[in-house]
């Protein structure tokens, strides 16, 4: 079923958006380049919250974590998205700058395990032909 987010959240969101810190930027860089058939979002309104980045199709939401975030805060927004089946993966700052590498590994690994995105559609450009005998 899907949810409509409260009022604002949306404006919230597209203010998120613009104003991205460099540790999202550079998990955005990341998740374009190297996982764009997952097609992820920035900024995801789900009910109060908003997550920095989801992928609908393979039902992960990524939170990027600074100094203020700790299981224990965490612990109900964790616990409101996986209600709505979603798996929700979280990397510190630190770990985004220091070893992005080792992010996009771990978010391969995850992404592996995850049934695998539906095929693109045809293109709609000119289709080849066959020879028909």
């Amino acid at each position: 079923m899907k949810r409509i987010p409260p009022d604002g959240a949306t404006a919230r969101s597209r203010v998120l958006r613009t104003n991205m810190t460099d540790t999202e930027r550079k998990v955005w860089t990341l998740l374009r380049s190297a996982f764009p058939e997952w097609r992820f979002r920035r900024q995801v309104p789900f009910r109060q919250y908003i997550a920095d980045f989801a992928s609908h199709r393979a039902r992960l939401v990524i939170e990027i974590d600074g100094g203020q975030h700790n299981e224990f805060v965490d612990a109900s927004r964790t616990a409101i998205i996986e209600a709505d089946g979603y798996r929700v993966l979280r990397f510190w700052n630190n770990d985004v700058l220091k070893n992005i590498e080792g992010v996009a590994i771990q978010l391969a690994t995850v992404l592996d395990e995850t049934s695998p995105p539906p095929n693109p559609p045809p293109s709609r450009g000119r289709a080849s032909l066959t020879e028909s005998s």
